[in-house]
């Protein structure tokens, strides 16, 4: 009995930071890897669970109606998009971004948008004051009667004002700054933030109210708090955007109503944030003329082309180590196209400064781009321009060969609908032999098929420096 008792007493550590569980102390995470985080936890009191009155009797699955769970739209057309159609009542959403990238500029406008249509909206801030948002709201036409606002980080504050106010939308800015009485820990802590989420969500399936949650994200780029807050959510919406441009976009990665492999683009401007329904015109820059060192590739953001504009820059380095700078790009894979152009292209870059970055801001991280990488490096380093309207869609393999992407129809069609007349592709598998660059019409382009890398230079007329 006396060995029973002593391992019911065992201390339990817990990390504050993902509320992952160990037997003994360590001073370094063994699941999110953070230091100094893991700490004793008080002991759980051993609870048991007797049956209880049901709230609503079990029925069979085709009597339950689905016209309660329907799609109301936010107001935002590309966050509808994202969502898959809109609000659903009693849906818990989680909105996380890093600070500054426009969290609470966008709730807001979604919480005018919908008071528009006289639908009650409740928006608690914790992070900031009434008044604070009352000015954003002036700045960018927010104000309604039907939008109530609540300066509150007491859980018990934030129950009362959703039975007083009785919204169809609640938008709690942010999760980690609500706490509950009675809990252990501080507020944004894995406990609080689990009782917090779990109690606005019990709210929100009971009444079918619809209910945003802005989460903090870690320097890794993470949602902070316990994984188990994805869990209990319906949605989970990443918001991001280089600081240094106004475009903004809104990925699923998780969405319980729609698909998870759409995104939103925004314009986040002085006078607030605006849908970009065509977003390829920020990327794309318009030159007079022909430039070397330049070239359009098509990227796919979830089920949207979008054209995006590659620059390169090759010059002699007077280091012993040439620089290798990017933007925009993943420098591991700008650095296999450069190893590749050496190899199977003939080309001397190890001793040149090489340079690559995108226009306006975008990320391309998609193997599909590594062709219109390639081009504008090569064009840059050999002074000739590519001929005008042409894209460049293509995987890049160590082998110098081009392998096929998918959706390939769909960006021949975008880039076709902006004004491109020629594109070049890797070759089908079943037309390889039947010559290299071979036109094909599509969409209304000349389509250029290709199998390798070398084939693609010399189809565009880029491997002879000019005399």
């Amino acid at each position: 009995m006396a060995k029973s008792s002593a391992r019911a007493a065992r201390p339990t550590y817990r990390c504050s930071e993902c509320g992952w569980e160990t037997g003994k102390w360590v001073g370094r995470c063994g699941e999110c890897q953070a230091w100094g985080s893991v700490a004793e936890a008080a002991a759980a009191p051993t609870l048991r669970t007797a049956a209880s009155p049901v709230t609503t009797r079990a029925v069979p699955i085709g009597e339950v109606s689905v016209e309660e769970a329907g799609f109301r739209t936010s107001g935002v057309p590309e966050l509808d998009r994202v969502l898959g159609g809109g609000l659903v009542p009693g849906a818990a959403i989680l909105l996380a971004g890093e600070p500054g990238v426009g969290k609470s500029t966008l709730l807001l406008e979604v919480a005018a948008q919908t008071a528009r249509y006289q639908r009650r909206t409740l928006y608690v801030t914790g992070e900031e004051s009434a008044s604070q948002v009352r000015l954003r709201a002036d700045r960018t036409g927010g104000v309604h009667d039907e939008l109530y606002l609540a300066a509150e980080t007491d859980l018990g504050a934030v129950l009362t004002h959703i039975e007083e106010t009785r919204p169809q939308l609640i938008v709690v800015d942010s999760v980690q700054t609500i706490g509950a009485s009675g809990v252990e820990g501080v507020p944004g802590g894995v406990t609080q933030v689990k009782e917090v989420a779990a109690a606005l969500i019990r709210v929100a399936k009971t009444r079918g109210i619809t209910t945003v949650l802005v989460g903090h994200v870690t320097k890794d780029g993470a949602i902070a708090g316990p994984r188990v807050l994805e869990h209990l959510v319906d949605v989970v919406l990443h918001f991001e955007g280089d600081r240094n441009s106004r475009f903004r976009m809104v990925r699923a990665m998780k969405n319980r109503f729609g698909p998870v492999d759409e995104v939103g683009c925004f314009d986040l401007g002085p006078d607030g944030i605006s849908a970009v329904a065509d977003p390829t015109g920020l990327f794309v820059e318009q030159h007079h003329g022909r430039v070397p060192g330049t070239c359009v590739a098509v990227t796919m953001e979830g089920r949207r082309p979008m054209l995006a504009e590659v620059q390169g820059l090759v010059t002699p380095s007077p280091l012993d180590r040439p620089r290798r700078t990017t933007s925009g790009l993943d420098g591991s894979r700008v650095a296999m196209v450069l190893a590749v152009l050496e190899r199977h292209c003939g080309l001397r870059l190890s001793m040149q400064d090489v340079f690559a970055s995108t226009v306006g801001g975008a990320r391309l991280h998609e193997p599909a781009s590594d062709l219109a990488v390639a081009i504008a490096l090569v064009s840059s380093h050999l002074a000739i321009a590519p001929p005008t309207g042409v894209v460049a869609i293509g995987e890049l393999g160590l082998a110098g060969e081009l392998r096929r992407v998918r959706d390939l129809p769909q960006r021949i069609a975008e880039a076709a609908r902006l004004g491109f007349r020629h594109a070049v592709v890797p070759t089908e598998p079943g037309r390889r032999g039947q010559g290299v660059g071979t036109p094909r019409e599509i969409e209304g382009m000349r389509v250029l098929e290709v199998p390798g890398i070398a084939s693609a230079l010399e189809v565009l007329r880029l491997t002879d420096r000019p005399g």
